[in-house]
């Protein structure tokens, strides 16, 4: 049986303007993929008709309550005790997010608590997915 977590939080698109806008963002993790969270935008806020969605590692958020953390387009880091920036790089730009750390901290509660960090590698069978992988290669 899978477990999901899904959790409504309002961030903060950081702007020019002294107060930012606010942006109502859907993070999502599944057991079935314990790696993974979903940050889902709305079409309202995106710029695309249908939403968007960005898929990153659960550990990235993680990390980055603490210390900045990420690599390509995805950077999450603490910006105080009470607030995290998100900062999304796509080829039509960069957005930068501020989240209050609480709502991070509360959905990663949730996750672990579904799917523990100490488990979530374990039905992770490498050496049968690469022997896969490379088979589809040849």
């Amino acid at each position: 049986m899978s477990t999901t977590v899904e959790q409504s939080v309002l961030a903060r698109l950081v702007t020019d303007a002294d107060h930012g806008v606010p942006v109502p963002v859907t993070l999502t993790y599944d057991g079935c993929d314990p790696l993974a969270v979903r940050m889902v935008f709305p079409p309202e806020v995106s710029l695309h008709d249908g939403g968007v969605t960005w898929v990153f590692a659960r550990n990235l958020i993680d990390r980055g309550l603490r210390d900045p953390a990420g690599t390509g387009d995805v950077h999450v880091r603490p910006l105080d005790r009470t607030r995290t920036v998100v900062e999304l790089r796509s080829p039509e730009g960069l957005a930068l997010l501020e989240f209050g750390t609480a709502a991070l901290r509360r959905f990663l509660f949730l996750t672990y608590a579904a799917v523990s960090a100490d488990v979530e590698n374990q039905d992770l069978d490498m050496d049968s997915a690469l022997a896969e992988l490379l088979r589809e290669s040849r």
